[in-house]
């Protein structure tokens, strides 16, 4: 069961009766995903303030103060805070959190079929530049010279990026995922170098290029050394 407002990626529109109308991309997800969803009610600051709370926590304990040298360090840092409060005791939820999703939660959860539909879910599909590069997570990530579609699939497992072809049948590259908004280049990006003298097509013109014929200026006739002041 999933809970989620009432978004335009989620729900277009309610019939007569008032049965949401599902987008119909995350209707085909539900579908071969195999769960249900449900609509927060709309002006319902209960359930809306639980999430916003969680953010107001991380905002007020974990940012004051802190000092980091980039920004990959500090999403480190943010995840490793996490895990140490979900590890601990809280008194406005009387439990320690990680121990309370492992025993109400956990039990419920069952590992998904690892099916082609699933993969395509998990690993979307973008759209390489002309320059060789495609954009995840708001950074962009270089792709071989030698896979020549025009799209193709990536995923991120934990620190690592994977590209894979449009099909899922192999790895194009992978690339060390940071938080910076530097480009990140990869192997055989680009073609290597050729000879600028080497054509890439049959020669079928010939030219000759002849040496430009010698220079007079005119002052030869002062050249006293050679004797032409007698002439």
């Amino acid at each position: 069961m999933s809970f989620t407002l009432n978004m335009k990626s989620v729900v277009i529109r309610r019939d007569d009766e008032g049965h949401p109308i599902w987008q119909k991309d995350y209707e085909l997800f539900m579908g071969n995903i195999g769960f249900e969803t449900k609509r927060c009610k709309p002006r319902h600051p209960f359930t809306k303030g639980a999430v916003e709370r969680l953010v107001r926590f991380v905002k007020d304990n974990f940012l004051p103060g802190r000092v980091f040298t980039e920004i990959t360090d500090l999403n480190y840092e943010a995840i490793r805070w996490c895990n140490a409060q979900n590890n601990c005791y809280h008194r406005a939820v009387d439990c320690i959190p990680n121990e309370k999703h492992s025993q109400q939660c956990m039990k419920h959860a069952c590992t998904l079929d690892e099916t082609i539909e699933l993969s395509y879910y998990l690993c979307p599909e973008r759209k390489i530049s002309f320059d060789g590069f495609v954009n995840y997570e708001g950074r962009r990530f270089g792709v071989p010279y030698w896979y020549t579609e025009k799209a193709c699939r990536v995923k991120r497992d934990g620190y690592i990026l994977y590209v894979y072809d449009s099909r899922m049948t192999k790895v194009l590259t992978t690339h060390d995922v940071t938080w910076s908004r530097r480009d990140s280049f990869c192997k055989d990006q680009y073609a290597v170098e050729q000879p600028e003298e080497l054509p890439t097509a049959p020669i079928k013109v010939h030219i000759q290029q002849l040496d430009p014929p010698p220079y007079d200026s005119g002052f030869s006739r002062f050249n006293f050394e050679e004797g032409l002041w007698d002439e």
